[in-house]
């Protein structure tokens, strides 16, 4: 009997261990709480998220930015109409829980409503007529949320893929040159002039797309545009950045005077792709302790490098709450799970988590 009672308790008391090491907080600590000290964390959301995953993103995260939902397209979908369920409903359950609001965004290639571009008769607008469209969208936009926002993404993407290019040959540039983006921030100062504005791009730590980034941002800068800062998408993956191309992209954008955030983050298990595929026969989308332990890695290395730059660096957002759902799933390859996060499919923390907190 006594040998029983002793099985049972250890039992018990590996079971206690195995709970306290799932649980996504330990004494009441998320990551915003471990991170304090350093710059809030933040998460990208939708609809469902704040309802389906409200706890957890309750006790981890001190800010939220909409994943699509104040976006151009869903948010502006006619000229003459404007669709706010879905953002306000996000504002609302930033306020209610005290939570700091990031806006995403207010000028972008891609999720642009088709009317944007063209007149009544379906040809392209004019230059005049664009910037017009472009001020009035801002202008409603930043004026909705005026001392709700702190933050806004103005300008996404802006340049090119191609490393002999500049600019992204969009509409926006091919009706407007370059101006669009100087007038994208001027409308939004103009709105808003206490909102923090960023600059925001994907890749910004591969040295090619780094020096063109820069250039931009420099331009804008000694221009007098009112430009606050430079939002580094960080969509990685265990292949990269490099710590030292990190570090280097962080102090360059740095020594322009901008503040600089990390506004997308997520740390994929594939090697990275731009083009769209169906998935490969026999490809495998299978999370194994391999590739586990170099996410585990590679999360905690760019963590540290973070908190090296504490003084320049002011928010980390990642880009979904837990790998039950994550926009890889379906990019670039449709179908093929991917595990990007710090939360499982369960909304616990993963080996990952632990080495982003576990530190002195």
């Amino acid at each position: 009997m006594k040998k029983v009672i002793q099985v049972v308790l250890i039992c018990l008391f590996a079971c206690n261990i195995l709970q306290a090491q799932q649980a996504p907080s330990i004494n009441n600590k998320g990551l915003k709480d471990y991170y304090k000290n350093y710059f809030p964390i933040g998460v990208a959301v939708n609809l469902r998220a704040i309802t389906d995953y409200k706890s957890l993103i309750l006790s981890q995260f001190n800010s939220i930015t909409p994943e699509n939902s104040m976006k151009m397209g869903p948010i502006h979908p006619q000229e003459n109409r404007y669709y706010w369920r879905d953002a306000d409903s996000i504002v609302n359950f930033a306020q209610a829980n005290h939570l700091r609001i990031r806006g995403h965004n207010l000028c972008w290639h891609e999720q642009t409503p088709p009317w944007l571009f063209k007149d009544s008769a379906g040809n392209r607008v004019s230059k005049a007529v664009l910037l017009k469209r472009l001020h009035d969208h801002i202008t409603t936009v930043v004026n909705r949320y005026k001392g709700k926002i702190y933050a806004w993404d103005v300008v996404n993407e802006a340049i090119d893929d191609d490393s002999t290019k500049f600019l992204r040959n969009s509409l926006w540039y091919q009706i407007c040159g370059e101006e669009f983006i100087a007038k994208a921030f001027e409308y939004a100062h103009a709105a808003d002039p206490k909102a923090q504005l960023f600059y925001n791009d994907y890749n910004t730590e591969r040295p090619e797309k780094r020096e063109r980034v820069y250039k931009l941002l420099k331009k804008l800068v000694d221009a007098g545009v009112p430009i606050n800062g430079v939002g580094i998408q960080a969509h990685w993956s265990i292949f990269e950045p490099a710590a030292s191309e990190l570090r280097k992209t962080i102090q360059e954008f740095s020594s322009l005077g901008l503040k600089v955030q990390i506004t997308e983050l997520d740390v994929s298990i594939y090697a990275w792709e731009k083009n769209r595929r169906d998935r490969k026969p026999g490809e495998s989308d299978a999370f194994t302790p391999a590739l586990e332990q170099k996410q585990l890695e590679k999360y905690k290395e760019v963590f540290k490098i973070f908190r090296e730059y504490k003084n320049v660096l002011t928010g980390v957002t990642f880009w979904n709450v837990c790998d039950q759902y994550t926009w890889l799933d379906d990019y670039p390859v449709k179908g093929r799970k991917n595990y990007p996060l710090l939360f499982d499919q369960n909304q616990q923390p993963k080996k990952a988590y632990w080495s982003v907190v576990d530190f002195k």
